[in-house]
């Protein structure tokens, strides 16, 4: 089993989760976050002072999904989240131990 951990931006997450939907991916959990990367922020004005916007909003999604839907998850992630302007965000992928259904208490890939 894989943890898909995607940042992306807030209004790629309707696209994002229809494409996942599409591919019988259950279950997501979505945060509301902020970062930046080679974005670096930016400035913005307000009452006509001009302050700097260190930290960009995004969203952050976590997948927990099988070994053999990996391939097709993150393309439908990389295809649905993509604008092609700084900024788009990326993916990471790390190895899940175990999954437990607290209701039933089925583990492993049962549980996801």
């Amino acid at each position: 089993m894989k943890l898909i951990t995607a940042i992306i931006k807030p209004f790629k997450l309707d696209a994002v989760r229809e494409a996942l939907s599409e591919i019988g991916v259950a279950g997501i959990t979505v945060t509301e976050v902020k970062g930046f990367g080679r974005q670096k922020g930016h400035t913005e004005l307000y009452r006509g002072a001009e302050y700097v916007v260190d930290f960009l909003p995004k969203i952050k999604l976590e997948i927990a999904i099988e070994d053999e839907r990996l391939g097709t998850a993150l393309d439908a992630i990389t295809k649905s989240a993509h604008t092609g302007k700084i900024g788009d965000g990326k993916l990471f992928v790390t190895s899940l131990e175990q999954a437990i259904r607290i209701r039933t208490g089925e583990s492993g890939k049962e549980a996801l």
